[in-house]
């Protein structure tokens, strides 16, 4: 592995170093990522603990659901790190990691709520910092820089193997850098220096889908409608995945779509209904620089950021999107 000494951040929030010391005083330390998980809280959660577990600490990092890791994701380094979230044993420092909200780590929630040190590090704006010591900033592209700059601050060196999952979050939060901004690509350069091969995993986390995945995607653009009055004529674009579309198809390659649908030039706003179980509907808004979705999406119970948020709703798909379209309105 390369090995490239440690940098210190362009600047340091007062959590990163209490963070800080707070792991670097543990000898256990249980890093809880969110339910369906991204590559930014699977990378996120693999490197921290990684970096622990060679400062001689003993790690656990689980996820509430699925059973299984996506596909991509399962080559990260660290991955034996991951334990069943009915076989992890607690400890009195947990971390959650790009978990908005305590609700997204699920069963994983009696763990952190009977730490005695609860560790949250995040990089949405609806987080409203539910640990006792919070590391949420907004402005950052991802939670994998985040961490960064705690390993830094326990000036934990950069390897490979640390460099390749803060990539993975960084790349695919980012939508491979199509919406970051300098300080996204001083941090890429530095973990490419690291040694990660950025072409082979930008590769495997964006551009490879299954065959099934074309057919999947033709069947929803045919759902597509374009709502031009909506926003005050800012434009909403919205398409459904209903579980017969999606049917053999993993979490992440249904909720990539709305990466195709958001490309409509006349709408401001995208929006994909994807439905989880009968009549049960995760709903993935994107827009792009106008609309703020997070009064948005708090207003139906959801969060994320400015300009990617969702919410969950229940009914038929008809009475779903008639309310949301009628809110937009």
């Amino acid at each position: 592995m390369t090995a490239v000494s440690a940098e210190p951040a362009p600047s340091m929030p007062a959590p990163v170093d209490a963070i800080a010391d707070v792991l670097a005083a543990a000898t256990a330390v249980t890093i809880c990522c969110h339910t369906r998980p991204d590559a930014d809280t699977i990378g996120s959660g693999l490197a921290l603990g990684m970096a622990l577990r060679r400062r001689g600490v003993a790690v656990q990092v689980s996820f509430p659901s699925p059973a299984q890791l996506p596909e991509p994701l399962s080559g990260l380094p660290g991955v034996d790190l991951l334990v069943a979230p009915e076989d992890v044993a607690g400890s009195d420092v947990v971390v959650t990691v790009d978990c908005a909200s305590v609700e997204r780590i699920g069963l994983l929630a009696k763990h952190f709520d009977a730490a005695s040190t609860q560790i949250v590090i995040d990089h949405h704006v609806s987080n409203a910092g539910y640990g006792t010591v919070n590391l949420v900033d907004g402005e950052s592209s991802c939670t994998a820089e985040l961490i960064l700059m705690v390993l830094d601050a326990m000036e934990i060196p950069l390897d490979t193997d640390l460099a390749t999952c803060l990539y993975a979050g960084l790349v695919t939060d980012t939508g491979s850098f199509k919406w970051s901004g300098p300080q996204s690509h001083r941090t890429a350069a530095r973990l490419l220096e690291a040694g990660v091969d950025g072409r082979e995993w930008t590769r495997r986390l964006l551009d490879t889908h299954q065959f099934l995945w074309l057919t999947m995607v033709s069947k929803v653009l045919a759902t597509a409608v374009l709502v031009p009055e909506a926003f005050d004529g800012a434009g909403l674009v919205y398409a459904v995945v209903d579980q017969v579309t999606a049917a053999g198809m993993s979490w992440e390659q249904a909720e990539s779509v709305v990466d195709i649908v958001r490309t409509t030039a006349e709408a401001e706003v995208a929006a994909v209904f994807k439905e989880t179980s009968p009549n049960r509907w995760a709903v993935s808004m994107r827009s792009k620089t106008q609309i703020d979705l997070i009064p948005v999406a708090r207003a139906a119970g959801g969060g994320g950021h400015r300009h990617a948020a969702g919410f969950t709703s229940e009914g038929t798909v008809d009475e779903v999107v008639a309310a949301f379209v009628a809110a937009a309105v």
